[in-house]
Formats: C-alpha cells, structure tokens, sequence
C-alpha cells in the first residue's frame, strides 16, 4: 500500500469532504481504506502505518509528500491545483474566515456529529450499550452547535463564510449528514440552516452528493441485516476505547 493518492473511506465525514471536493477536478487517485474492513480495518493494517503512523483517514501521499488531517489536505489540494477561488478565496478576510469556521469545527462540531454512529452501530456491533445518559449529553451538545452554527457563522449569510460555498460549507455539510443518516432530524424547526443545505447540495449536485453518501445513508440496513464485518480483538479494544471515551 505505497501507491501514490488519496486514502479514503466514505463511512468517514472528513473523507467524505475530501472525495467531494476532489471527484471532478483534482487528478488524485482515490484509493479506499475501509475503516471496517476485514475486523481490523485497512486503516490499522501494518502496510498503511507505513503511510501514516496515526493510522487515521483520510491521507493523502503525493510522491514522497504524506499529508493528514481533512482541512489540510482539502488547503493543500486547493492550492496546488488552483482551484476556484470561492473554495479557499485570495482575499485575506475571507480566506481568515475559512480558517475561523475550521478552528470551531475541530473543537465543537468534530467530535460531537460522530457519536450517534457509535450510539446506534459501532457500539452494538461489539455488544457495547452507550449509556443513556450519554447520549442526552450527545443530543444536548449537538442543539447547541447547530444553534451556533446558525447563529455565529450563517447568520442571514447564504453560506458559512459569506457569499460564496467555501471548504467551510463542505466540512460542515458531511459532519451534519453523519447523525442525519443515524435517523436525527437535524434540519426540522431550522429554515435557515435547511435552506443552507440545499444551497449546497444543489452547488455540488445531487449526483454526486447521492454518490458519497449512499455509505452512510445505508449503514442502519446494513446494521440491521447483520452484513458489517466481525471486529478483530484489536479492533475490539480500540473501539472500547473510542466509547468510553465518549463524554
């Protein structure tokens, strides 16, 4: 697993970021890293910690170059193959407000939108309960993001950093799909922030938003079919882990 490109998986928001924004005009090979696959997953396999000692997706290797961490690559990539400027824009005050947006996401949006999928699928597959007190913490945390995502970033704005879809509208779109795939209602009683969704989806296109959500969207039968692969005993221990460090 040496070859040049970009390692993803679509059960992964961030990854999920990077194949959107990639698919029709950056010349990188998509290489998949299932982060489920056969138990231990790609991602924790000897050969990828090669690529990346984190062991983390996405990743991207370009030539000798290794680059983690979905806002950076999505700035590396931007950069390096000049995309629109709308992405990352030129202008200083715009381009501090991407940053703004992606320093937020990191702290209050990243490790909040992911537990449901732990609540309802990765917690069961190993025969782990997430207490229920926890999961009321979870939905509590995720009210108030939204609240601040509508109120501090969207404001009466079409898009997160102002007029134009930026990478902060992309990094935000995948995060919120995650818990609405798990079932959450995450746009009811919220016009402005639905209407921002469409915005996107609709710059995007539905096709290609179809085409990297179809994972996520049908974890919940795959859960329920039973067809998501045994966990490994390590992976076992690293998902323990993962819950219980669930706040």
């Amino acid at each position: 697993m040496s070859e040049e490109g970009l390692y993803l998986d679509l059960l992964s928001q961030p990854c999920r970021s990077v194949y959107i924004f990639t698919k029709n005009s950056i010349p990188f090979e998509l290489r998949k890293a299932e982060l489920t696959k056969a138990g231990l997953g790609q991602h924790k396999s000897k050969e990828f910690l090669q690529i990346n000692s984190l062991g983390k997706l996405p990743t991207l290797k370009d030539g000798d170059f290794i680059l983690t961490e979905s806002s950076a690559i999505l700035i590396y990539l931007s950069c390096k193959y000049q995309t629109p400027d709308h992405w990352y824009p030129s202008d200083l005050q715009a381009r501090a407000r991407v940053h703004e947006y992606l320093g937020w996401h990191a702290d209050c949006i990243r490790g909040t939108f992911g537990i449901p999928l732990w609540v309802q699928v990765l917690g069961p597959l190993i025969g782990v309960q997430v207490p229920e007190e926890k999961v009321e913490r979870n939905r509590t945390a995720i009210d108030q993001a939204l609240q601040w995502l509508e109120d501090k970033f969207l404001g009466d704005r079409p898009f997160l950093a102002g007029q134009q879809v930026t990478l902060a509208d992309l990094m935000a779109l995948e995060e919120l799909m995650q818990p609405v795939a798990l079932g959450y209602e995450l746009f009811e009683g919220r016009p402005r922030l639905a209407a921002w969704r469409g915005r996107v989806e609709a710059f995007l296109g539905a096709e290609l938003c179809q085409e990297a959500h179809s994972i996520i969207l049908s974890i919940l039968e795959q859960a329920a079919k039973k067809t998501l692969p045994t966990p490994s005993p390590e992976a076992y221990q690293a998902m323990l882990l993962r819950i219980a460090r669930i706040p």
